[in-house]
């Protein structure tokens, strides 16, 4: 049973609703990332998803485009986060997930990359622009390494896409709560419910809903559906603002994120 199938399975025999915090690996350094992490896993997340950033992030919106490209003028890259997971790894944290697009993944080599995320604890894999069909050659890496390989599912996904997601896809499924890219909401998507059902219908693996999940409320509304929530912009939103001086300190960053993220955890 992989780290991610754990954990959820604990959930699932606790009857509860997980929590899944995404954070952009190097905002707004290397040093707060580690320190986010670790203080986010003593909230006991179902797991929490580690960005990393990229030039070009199609799938996502102003917020954590403007946190990759912070992230990425201090010098963080795919390698560099791989160092401040080993550093890392001292504490007890959640079953990391790296949050990625396939060119970093690629262009670092897929074999090399499954052998370092095995070697550095890594629970699983998203690639956000990497479809199912041409999933095969990381698939078959990750899977010798035990490292769960997840899709996205949006509104829009076919009934036949979905089936072929649900043929490769491993760890749990991440519902795409409405169309467009991540960000805020003003109202819960009705069609994310609805395509919750679809999933359970063609997979029996954990569905985390995200993308404009906000307030506590709607991430209690998801949760009578869903088995997690996720919720990504609204706390790199806390560290923009937490980080916005030059003077920042460190204490204040965790304060803000920490008190967020307490409402959904």
């Amino acid at each position: 049973m992989s780290l991610l199938q754990e954990s959820f399975s604990a959930l699932r025999r606790n009857k509860k609703c997980g929590f899944i915090p995404f954070i952009v690996a190097g905002d707004p350094d290397l040093r707060t990332t580690g320190e986010l992490v670790s203080a986010l896993s003593r909230l006991n997340p179902v797991a929490i998803e580690v960005g990393v950033p990229f030039s070009d992030p199609t799938a996502d919106g102003a917020i954590i485009q403007r946190a990759a490209q912070r992230a990425l003028r201090r010098g963080a890259s795919l390698a560099k986060i791989f160092q401040l997971l080993e550093r890392s790894r001292a504490d007890k944290l959640a079953p990391l997930v790296l949050f990625s697009y396939y060119n970093p993944i690629f262009q670092f080599g897929i074999a090399k990359f499954a052998r370092t995320a095995a070697d550095h604890g890594v629970a699983g894999v998203l690639v956000v622009d990497l479809p199912a069909e041409a999933a095969a050659p990381l698939h078959e890496q990750l899977h010798r390494k035990d490292i769960d390989l997840i899709f996205l599912v949006a509104p829009t996904t076919t009934d036949r896409r979905l089936e072929r997601i649900a043929r490769v896809a491993t760890g749990f499924v991440y519902a795409v709560s409405r169309t467009g890219v991540t960000g805020t909401a003003d109202q819960a998507a009705d069609e994310s419910q609805k395509l919750v059902a679809r999933i359970r219908a063609a997979t029996d693996l954990p569905v985390a809903v995200g993308f404009g999940i906000t307030t506590r409320a709607h991430a209690r509304r998801v949760c009578r559906y869903a088995d997690a929530v996720v919720v990504g912009s609204r706390l790199v939103a806390e560290i923009e603002t937490a980080t916005a001086t030059k003077t920042f300190s460190l204490p204040a960053v965790l304060d803000a994120v920490l008190r967020c993220a307490r409402q959904f955890a």
